[in-house]
């Protein structure tokens, strides 16, 4: 896997200050991407075992409330066989803070109710590291500057733990800011 950037003091993709990967490869290509140069697998540089040693210090922080995944696209299924023993590290170091991760897959793609190639034997366990999914491909017809922490009003912001438990997809709310893996 590779990587196209890491940003620090992230406030724009999830709540508090983040740790943002944004991770490369991606088969969506939607219209107006904010990140189209991602698209390419192998754009970047390789995703090391200091690059994750190097996230994993930067979230030390107290004033870090998590870590956010992005893209190009967490879920291609390439990218998920490599987030799932990093993510399960960073719980590992953190099991305060939360995870974000946006996917232009959907729950129900995710979660096999619609058949999807993305779906693969790592995707089970990468939900269940998850705190919240913000799921569906960017809309430049949906786009809306005013939506918080997303960009098209198609895309939605999901608990994941509740989602899993209810079988269906719940909505995350504001004041759902702690982990429920700490709680």
């Amino acid at each position: 896997m590779h990587y196209a950037t890491i940003k620090t003091c992230d406030i724009a993709n999830g709540p508090g200050v983040r740790t943002s990967l944004f991770v490369s490869g991606c088969t969506h290509h939607c219209k107006n991407c904010f990140n189209e140069v991602a698209w390419d697998f192998s754009y970047g540089e390789p995703f090391t075992k200091e690059i994750r040693n190097k996230i994993f210090e930067l979230s030390a922080a107290d004033y870090v409330t998590g870590l956010s995944l992005l893209g190009g696209e967490p879920m291609e299924p390439e990218n998920q066989r490599e987030l799932v023993p990093f993510v399960r590290n960073f719980r590992a170091l953190y099991p305060n803070k939360t995870v974000w991760c946006y996917s232009g897959y959907t729950w129900e793609q995710l979660t096999g109710a619609e058949a999807c190639r993305c779906r693969c034997e790592s995707t089970d366990a990468f939900l269940s590291l998850l705190d919240v999914l913000v799921d569906g491909e960017f809309v430049q017809d949906k786009y809306d500057i005013s939506l918080r922490f997303r960009g098209s009003s198609n895309q939605r912001i999901l608990n994941v733990p509740r989602s899993l438990a209810a079988g269906q997809p719940v909505l995350w709310q504001d004041k759902a800011l702690f982990s429920s893996h700490s709680m």
